[in-house]
């Protein structure tokens, strides 16, 4: 029998047919669904009368479209009022689980679904959201999908799709004081650029990805599509294991922790042949942070702003473009630039572990006059536990407030939306122009740059206040 990837493992074992020349039909073991890129899937499968075809698995969560502040009173919004009220009906009227708007586990779909239990070792999983791929951290096939491919998995519990080509990157060492999954996985960005992996699916392997929690290897995933990536995955160890045994729907399930042990031969076999393979030295990492509009365009926090002939961008004049819409110039550095935002959040670092460093380097210090700081759990047990662990003391002393679960201001969705020519250090996945409103300036980094940049209201290398 010839060797394997992971990645081959899985997706082999889901084909539940090939078509000649084509896609394979591929099964799904896990879906999940949001009020945004649901409704016309729901309405598409009324309409030709066909009723969704295993319920139990797809789970349903409002995320994009509800605002971080009173979520008790009725959202503002009509069109996101609509949206949200929309997914409710459809869940009650085909028997969908919904963690909807109050619900004691509502949140980011991506923040939800590791955390309760729902995502495991070998699944195949999608989402009507790019960032889907976040689930890969514990070893699954995950990856998001378009509207009519939501309405066929709602309708068939499969999806066409072509298999991607395979990639695989080897990261080795100790991460430095200060450094965090996020800026690794925005270093390999930069490395790579911003479709450096397209048409491949990418597998993090080495003995950094190994030393790293679960929320840090759900950063790394996350972000795999920012480079192009059809999806990232991690092989599971037992940092899975451990994480996954103290989740509810896991626990709970005496089928599923039957299945640990074998899912402990759920990883590449060591002959297998990738398309391609990439290595880093994770000593060579520092704080980054991103200068442009694309996520590629990243550099370590301590650097100056490169010259057009020393990028891999597509052109000099969309680089410079990239720039005068960011205000910037080449050859400067954004070391001591003044910010106007500071957002920590989203389904990149909205977990109990980015308010966890947030908050280390905040103690004892106070938020910049002027700044305004958007904190923004990912979910409601993420702000149930930064209650439960003082976090939350510690960040109301520093002048900080703690808002409602949601995407926020991740997308722009709701009301959380950073002014026109605003600079804004935000922990999320995505820089592009207008992403965090029309005009906005996104300058992507890790929960510790933007904690550093949250007391000092400029652009601050965090080992500087780690020392």
């Amino acid at each position: 029998m010839s060797s394997k990837t992971l990645f081959d493992k899985i997706w082999d074992s889901h084909v539940v047919n090939s078509i000649k020349d084509g896609p394979d039909v591929l099964y799904i073991d896990r879906h999940y669904i949001h009020e945004v890129t649901s409704p016309q899937a729901f309405k598409g499968i009324e309409d030709r009368g066909v009723p969704v075809f295993r319920r139990l698995q797809t789970l349903a969560t409002a995320d994009h479209n509800t605002p971080t502040k009173d979520q008790h009173l009725p959202i503002k919004d009509e069109l996101s009022r609509n949206q949200v009220q929309r997914l409710k009906e459809n869940c009650e009227k085909h028997g969908i689980e919904l963690f909807g708007l109050n619900h004691e586990y509502n949140g980011i779909v991506h923040v939800i679904g590791p955390e309760l239990g729902h995502t495991r070792p070998g699944m195949t999983i999608v989402c009507g959201d790019s960032h889907t791929s976040t689930h890969g951290a514990f070893g699954t096939v995950a990856f998001g999908i378009g509207t009519s491919e939501v309405e066929m998995v709602l309708a068939s519990q499969c999806v066409l799709q072509k298999k991607p080509e395979k990639m695989r990157i080897n990261i080795e060492g100790e991460l430095s004081k200060g450094v965090t999954s996020k800026d690794l996985i925005m270093y390999i960005i930069a490395k790579l650029t911003a479709g450096g992996a397209t048409g491949y699916f990418v597998e993090y392997s080495g003995s950094t990805i190994r030393s790293l929690s679960m929320e840090a290897r759900m950063t790394i995933c996350n972000m795999s599509i920012e480079m192009g990536a059809r999806g990232g995955l991690i092989a599971p160890d037992q940092v899975t294991y451990d994480y996954l045994i103290k989740t509810k729907y896991f626990r709970e399930n005496p089928d599923a922790v039957k299945k640990l042990d074998s899912l402990k031969e759920l990883k590449t076999d060591k002959d297998a042949v990738f398309d391609k393979e990439v290595n880093i030295d994770a000593r060579l990492i520092k704080p980054m942070i991103t200068y442009g509009t694309n996520p590629g365009m990243a550099l370590a926090v301590d650097e100056v702003i490169p010259e057009a002939d020393k990028t891999d961008q597509k052109s000099a004049e969309s680089y410079l473009k990239a720039l005068d819409y960011m205000g910037l110039k080449p050859g400067k550095s954004l070391a001591g630039h003044k910010i106007d935002y500071v957002f920590l959040g989203s389904c990149t670092n909205g977990r109990i572990e980015d308010f966890r460093a947030f908050a280390s380097l905040v103690r004892g210090k106070k938020k910049a006059e002027g700044v305004n700081v958007l904190l923004v759990p990912g979910s409601k047990m993420v702000e149930e536990q930064i209650a439960k662990e003082g976090l939350l003391k510690t960040l109301n002393e520093a002048g900080f407030e703690l808002r409602q679960p949601g995407c926020s201001s991740c997308l722009a969705m709701n009301e959380d939306k950073i002014p026109a020519g605003k600079y804004a250090v935000s922990t999320s996945n995505r820089n592009f122009e207008g992403r965090q409103g029309p005009g906005a300036r996104t300058l992507l980094a890790s929960p510790l740059t933007a904690a550093a940049a949250a007391v000092t209201g400029k652009i601050t290398d965090p080992r500087e206040l780690l020392k």
